[in-house]
């Protein structure tokens, strides 16, 4: 998508209808056909085109509505297992609106301060509206969370690779992103891979080989992280996919255990998160939100290795 200009609010125009004509993102934006993406497993694809409808819901729902309790309760009307997926659209529209209007950046940070159950997607939500602006570093206003703001260079990762998989996935060619946030970017980057292939997992690991070895532990890591939140997979695929990661298993649990996190956090886990961390983890979801939040305990949240560090906890307490 092309770079977003600002569009100055003209007297006698509601600024919400402005916005939403101005920055609203069409519903065809996330058609697997239109994006290019595997089309042929039609359950998966129907799966994730809807969890696809449910941000783009979300982010024209905030750029339309203005008062945030109003736009929270429509978020709220979302399937429950689609809420942090509109959250996240709408993260993405208020994060944005911040970028566009740097001398006034309430929006997001109220959203955060409202939602906290929907907290992690709220930051990725971010990601992509510093992605839409082709910004290489985490502005300081989106760093308010010591712990999961890296969460935000993640969903910048995501962008790149649902908007550009010809150049980010197919010709893995390396985004120009701050060194400090590149691991998390390619979380978000495997995030997608869940998409572009249509949760097929031969298709997903022939996409991860293509890849610099040193970017791979990353890529599958984020490849569990949407297995086990966003679903699509029947119990087969995702045992293969969990043979397939060979000797990156223990990226890919460490993904499963954040999506269990969060959507334990939120209270929407469903029956993929359960499926992902009985056959990946060899846990229940319970066991695995428990193992995210006993591993964050007493981190030095003043460091920025911080979240890594969480991450390598998580894999070290796995086995």
């Amino acid at each position: 998508m092309a770079l977003i200009p600002v569009i100055p609010v003209r007297s006698g125009v509601r600024q919400g209808q402005l916005l939403f004509t101005a920055l609203g993102i069409a519903d065809a934006e996330v058609d697997f056909e239109r994006r290019g993406f595997v089309t042929y497993r039609p359950s998966a694809r129907w799966h994730l085109e809807r969890a696809g409808g449910a941000f783009v819901h979300g982010y024209n729902c905030a750029l339309a509505e203005s008062d945030l309790d109003a736009l929270l309760g429509t978020l709220s009307d979302v399937d429950a297992d689609l809420t942090g997926f509109a959250h996240e659209g709408a993260a993405m529209a208020l994060a944005l609106l911040d970028l566009l209007t740097f001398w006034r950046r309430p929006r997001w940070r109220r959203l955060v301060e409202a939602a906290p159950r929907h907290v992690y997607l709220i930051h990725v939500g971010a990601g992509w509206a510093m992605a839409r602006l082709y910004l290489r570093r985490v502005p300081a206003f989106l760093r308010i969370d010591p712990l999961l703001w890296p969460l935000v260079a993640d969903g910048c990762g995501f962008h790149h690779g649902f908007f550009d998989p010809n150049r980010a996935i197919r010709r893995t060619v390396p985004a120009r992103i701050s060194a400090a946030v590149r691991t998390n970017f390619d979380q978000g980057l495997g995030r997608s891979l869940w998409f572009v292939c249509a949760a097929d997992p031969q298709a997903i690991a022939r996409a991860i080989e293509r890849f610099a070895p040193e970017r791979q532990d990353d890529l599958w890591s984020g490849v569990g992280l949407a297995c086990a939140f966003a679903g699509g997979a029947e119990v087969p695929a995702i045992a293969a996919l969990r043979d397939l990661a060979g000797p990156r298993l223990l990226h890919l649990a460490q993904g499963v255990v954040f999506a269990a996190a969060a959507r334990g956090r939120a209270g929407n886990p469903t029956a993929a998160t359960d499926a992902a961390c009985r056959l990946i983890c060899g846990m229940t979801v319970d066991e695995a939100a428990a193992l995210a939040e006993e591993t964050a305990h007493a981190l030095d949240l003043c460091s920025e290795g911080a979240y890594e560090e969480w991450r390598r906890r998580i894999r070290q307490r796995w086995r």
